[in-house]
């Protein structure tokens, strides 16, 4: 498995492709149509992210030290956040998520291109992704 700098480089690659933020959002997009959707069963308010301007459930499982992380959401972009996200950090440790640096949302130009609403509800994907 690759480490987490690894993963952020190569999302950072992936993005540098992109000629405007028009591609850059379809890419994030396409992303989130690649992450599987988890049961409507699981989708309960207790795993609903605060803060959030869309409806984002994230479901966190521990497996041999390992949390592997799932996660949807009704937004097309919200759900390319949090892909991106459960593809740096699940299968990590807890500590390995807690002591990640995402350098890769500024490198990307993320955080500056969303609207305040949205960027508050990523980080309040991040800090339940690293708390679970």
């Amino acid at each position: 498995m690759s480490s987490i700098a690894e993963v952020q480089k190569e999302i950072v690659s992936e993005f540098s492709e992109c000629t405007d933020w028009q591609e850059r959002y379809q890419l994030l997009i396409e992303m989130g149509d690649e992450l599987g959707s988890i049961p409507d069963s699981v989708k309960t308010p207790e795993r609903l992210v605060p803060g959030c301007q869309s409806r984002v459930w994230i479901l966190a499982e521990e497996k041999n030290g390992k949390v592997e992380f799932q996660a949807d959401s009704d937004s097309a972009i919200t759900r390319g956040m949090i892909a991106l996200l459960i593809r740096v950090f699940s299968g990590r440790t807890r500590e390995e998520i807690k002591n990640a640096s995402l350098e890769f949302l500024k490198e990307i130009g993320l955080d500056k291109h969303l609207s305040m609403s949205r960027r508050n509800g990523l980080y309040s994907m991040v800090n339940i992704l690293r708390n679970s």
